[in-house]
């Protein structure tokens, strides 16, 4: 204690040591100490020194530090303290009086330097990485300070370490999670270092979880009113996002762009606008620009335009654009959000077309942004994102292009009444005595042109009313008169861009550019003269549109035909010095600038030349007017017929696009006839499906009708001496089989049914295929004809076992006679036997009465087919075919079945009968057979025969 006494400036007899070697002794007691308590107590030591002797401590005590963080990972709290140490002697993050002693340069260079060696063995690390994912307070929190440390001083080295590292960015996913604010905060703050400029961290992180949790945290902070937090997590979700192609595939597939909307909801109060509020909501509208960017791939930034058109995201910028209260530097992000959201996407640009500032009467937002433009009061950024918004809306939007240019045209004019519009707004901005109101109008109507040649021929009906008692003026000639009269350098560059957007490609501009005889002269003037290095631009520009007016010429004007355009420059400027001066263009800084990105920027309103659409131009058609002007006559002779080749093969890919879209109308039309076959189709097969479950349900119960008769059947084989009865029941079970061929041949018949179902389908689709449909009515009728070949053999059967069951019934009579003969006392006996007799031939009556009713129904049946086959040509009456066979097979049903009922009754009075015969025989002494001798055959019958000879 002594010891520490010294250290900690207690009472001392001796000198005071100095901090180096107070360090040197903290040191070796860290390093030589046995007990814990002692080395914890040196470590809290070497924390309180580090930030006023950070050099000796980092030089002396770093490797000390590193084995105390391998070997006592046990006690958290010398843990703590070794990390607590090692982030004073890493972080840059001075007080304020230490910062005055010690230069910035110096400072960076110990903070750069210490990390370097502790990074040089990269197990320090993982060590931190591990010591990280404990849960203790007093680790798990400087440790990740100390981690964010060495990320913010040696960022790429140190991700590269994690990278590589087991599950290193997992564990460090983890901290989101944490439910102590301050370690989830400062664990935001480590991902945002170590997600800087490292794409494949970003996908890892974002595949972790990391939009799910960083959208909760915002939502739990209070979205735009939250504090700092949110300000955090939005930075770490640009650095997750931006120039990321994959991690904004994974938001927008997500759904995570519709939980950004709440974002957005900020209302319509003047007084809730903090200043966290205002940058989180700056970070916000930078969150969505990225997603929307002009330098994504077109197609992830198209999705993501039309994700936040249907989640309602545009229409909550919208309703900031046009509220009042909102910041100048919110509105200005806002309208630059906007640009992007709808910038080539046509559903968001229809929407914002028709979108209306809450004034009274209430006018189109686009209106309401031009007279911001246009107004020389407004901040110059706020103009200059008024332009780029008009522009992103004009892009590839043919139809806002015709709506804007529509409100300059003579037919349009008058029905507008007193309402401002955004054509007269160009109007009056082009030639105004504000220069960059001159420049903005002039790139704002040259973009409503932008490759739209109906357009640019439209526009030269423009007639404008320059004074009171004059003419009026066509637009391409007061642009020409303005550019004349020496205005301003910006003034200038804005209109040459205009006439040289309008006039290319559209040679009727062109010769009404030309039939002014004043314009090539002053042309040719501006650029022949040595002027300054502020108007090399303008003589650029100048050749740039004399250029064109060569190039699109179609030498309709004797006087300026192409040839003699050429010869002109030739003699006045030269061919190689204007090829010079219009190379000025392209090699001046502020159009390098403006190529780079479509939204205009610029540092101040001097240094706004150029627009970006516009340096496309200038690249198209620098090197086609280079090899113009040194064409001859015969060249352009063979251009000529080569562009007149062109658009004959253009007038044939027209042709051929306008039949293509004819047979894409008719085809449109065939499909939505197939689907009203096709439904139709459906409710047939239905009626088709209920009519068959009712079959079905009749032959369910015959089955159960045929197994009741095979029951009693079986009841009346018992008697094995009735050899009668044994031919009426197998007449019988033929009958039954008879039954079931027929039902056969309905099934059969059901089966073409529904290849005529098919057929008539086809049909409906096509007429190809009548052929098809006749083969397969020729396959039924052959079919039918062999079915009635089939029932014709059967028939042929039944005669002959008629005939067999006739003689049988004769020999029952020849044993009656017998019986008369030996007992002629017997009378009642031989009436009852005679009656028996005539009750057999009645029954013979009978079988063959019924046989002939069943003839009559095969044939009935015949008929019916033929009727049906007859029927099924005809698709309208399949569905009454079906009704009017299950009418005709219920009918029969029923007869069938009145008929067993009646064989049923008969055979019940015959087996009586017969039952009192043989008591009658045992009476009178007859021998009669009982069942078992039934086996015996043709000997019992023998037997019988002998004992009668004997008793006579």
């Amino acid at each position: 204690m002594n010891f520490l006494r010294g250290v900690m400036g207690g009472p001392s007899a001796g000198p005071q040591p100095s901090g180096a070697d107070t360090i040197q002794k903290l040191c070796d007691r860290v390093a030589s100490s046995t007990l814990l308590d002692d080395r914890r107590d040196a470590v809290r030591a070497l924390k309180s020194l580090s930030k006023k002797y950070r050099l000796e401590v980092g030089i002396q005590a770093m490797e000390h530090l590193i084995h105390v963080l391998q070997t006592d990972r046990s006690d958290s709290e010398i843990i703590g303290y070794a990390l607590d140490t090692l982030y004073n002697v890493i972080s840059n993050d001075l007080e304020e009086e230490e910062q005055e002693e010690n230069s910035a340069k110096q400072v960076d260079d110990l903070g750069s330097q210490f990390t370097e060696i502790f990074i040089k063995q990269p197990e320090n690390v993982t060590l931190l990485l591990t010591l990280v994912e404990e849960f203790d307070f007093h680790v798990r929190w400087p440790g990740v300070k100390l981690l964010t440390s060495l990320l913010k001083q040696q960022g790429p080295q140190v991700q590269q370490i994690i990278l590589v590292s087991p599950m290193g960015v997992s564990r460090l996913m983890d901290l989101l999670a944490d439910s102590r604010e301050v370690i989830r905060n400062d664990g935001v703050l480590l991902l945002q270092q170590l997600t800087k400029s490292n794409a494949a961290i970003q996908k890892i992180v974002a595949f972790e979880n990391a939009f799910e949790r960083l959208l909760d945290i915002i939502t739990e902070e209070g979205n735009s009113d939250g504090g700092i937090v949110v300000e955090d997590c939005l930075l770490l979700l640009q650095n997750l996002l931006k120039n990321n192609n994959s991690n904004q595939n994974f938001f927008k597939e997500g759904s995570y762009i519709q939980r950004m909307k709440p974002w957005f909801e900020v209302g319509d109060d003047n007084c809730g606008w903090s200043a966290q509020k205002v940058t989180n909501l700056h970070l916000m509208l930078q969150l969505v620009r990225v997603l929307v960017s002009p330098t994504n791939p077109p197609g992830a930034t198209s999705s993501c335009q039309k994700a936040m058109f249907h989640c309602g995201l545009l229409q909550q910028l919208c309703t900031i654009l046009m509220a009042t209260g909102v910041p100048a530097d919110i509105l200005t992000e806002t309208i630059n959000t906007v640009s992007e959201v709808i910038r080539g996407c046509q559903t968001n640009q229809d929407y914002f077309a028709s979108v209306n500032a809450p004034s009274n009467p209430p006018r189109p937002a686009i209106v309401v942004l031009l007279m911001s433009m246009v107004n020389e009061r407004q901040p110059f950024v706020l103009r200059c994102a008024v332009l780029y918004c008009f522009q992103c809306f004009l892009y590839k939007n043919q139809k806002g292009q015709g709506e804007i240019v529509s409100t300059l045209l003579p037919s349009t004019i008058d029905a507008t009444g007193n309402s401002v519009s955004a054509g007269q707004l160009l109007c009056g901005g082009l030639f105004s005595t504000d220069s960059l109101s001159n420049w903005c109008a002039a790139v704002a109507l040259a973009h409503a042109l932008q490759e739209n040649a109906t357009l640019k021929e439209q526009l030269l009906r423009v007639q404008l009313a320059t004074s009171i008692g004059n003419p009026p003026v066509s637009l391409l000639q007061q642009c020409t008169n303005i550019l004349s009269q020496g205005s301003k350098v910006q003034t200038r560059v804005g209109l040459l861009m205009l006439l040289c957007t309008w006039l290319s490609n559209c040679s009727i501009a062109v010769t009404h550019f030309l039939h002014n005889p004043a314009n090539v002269p002053f042309l040719t003037g501006q650029i022949a003269e040595n002027l300054g290095e502020e108007e090399q631009l303008v003589q650029g520009l100048c050749a740039l549109l004399l250029g064109i007016s060569i190039y699109y010429n179609d030498n309709s004007l004797e006087n300026y035909r192409k040839e003699k355009l050429k010869q002109l420059i030739e003699k006045r400027i030269g061919r190689e010095n204007f090829i010079e001066k219009l190379g000025f263009i392209s090699k001046h800084e502020l159009y390098s600038r403006a190529a780079q990105k479509p939204q205009p920027s610029f540092s101040s309103p001097d240094h706004m030349m150029f627009d970006h659409e516009f340096t496309k131009l200038v690249k198209e058609l620098e090197g086609v007017i280079s090899k113009a002007i040194y064409k001859s006559s015969e060249e352009d002779k063979k251009e000529e017929e080569v562009k007149k080749t062109l658009e004959q093969h253009d007038n044939i890919v027209t042709h051929y696009k306008k039949v293509i879209r004819e047979q894409d109308q008719e085809l449109e039309e065939l499909k939505q006839r197939v689907n009203t076959l096709t439904s139709q189709n459906e409710q047939l097969r239905a009626t088709v499906t209920q009519q068959v479950s009712q079959i079905q349900q009749h032959k369910d119960q015959y089955n159960l009708l045929k197994v009741q008769l095979g029951k009693d059947s079986q009841h009346h084989n018992s008697h094995g001496d009735t050899f009668q009865m044994n031919g009426i029941q197998t007449e019988v079970s033929k009958l039954k089989e008879e039954l079931e061929e027929w039902k056969k041949k309905h099934e059969l018949l059901q089966g073409q049914l529904k290849e005529k179902d098919s057929v008539i389908e086809k049909l409906n689709s096509s007429q190809l295929e009548m052929g098809t449909t006749e083969q397969s009515s020729q396959t039924s009728k052959f079919t039918g004809l062999e079915h009635n070949n089939e029932l014709q053999k059967e028939l042929e059967m039944l005669r002959s076992q008629i005939q067999l069951q006739s003689a049988e019934i004769s020999k029952l009579q020849m044993e009656n006679q017998k019986l008369q003969v030996i007992n002629t006392t017997a009378d009642p006996m031989l009436g009852d036997s005679g009656a028996t007799a005539a009750t057999s031939s009645e029954l013979e009556g009978r079988l063959e009465q019924e046989i002939k009713e069943l003839k009559n129904e095969v044939k009935a049946l015949s008929e019916e087919k033929e009727s049906l086959k007859q029927h099924l040509d005809s698709s309208s009456s399949t569905v009454a075919i079906l009704q009017d066979e299950k009418s005709k097979l219920q009918r029969e049903v029923a007869e069938s079945k009145k008929e067993q009922d009646d064989l049923l009754v008969l055979l019940a009075d015959q087996d009586q009968k017969i039952s009192a015969l043989k008591i009658k025989l045992k009476d009178l002494g007859v021998p009669v057979e009982d069942e078992d001798d039934t086996e015996s055959g043709d000997q019992g019958d023998e037997d019988e025969d002998g004992d009668e000879e004997d008793q006579d």
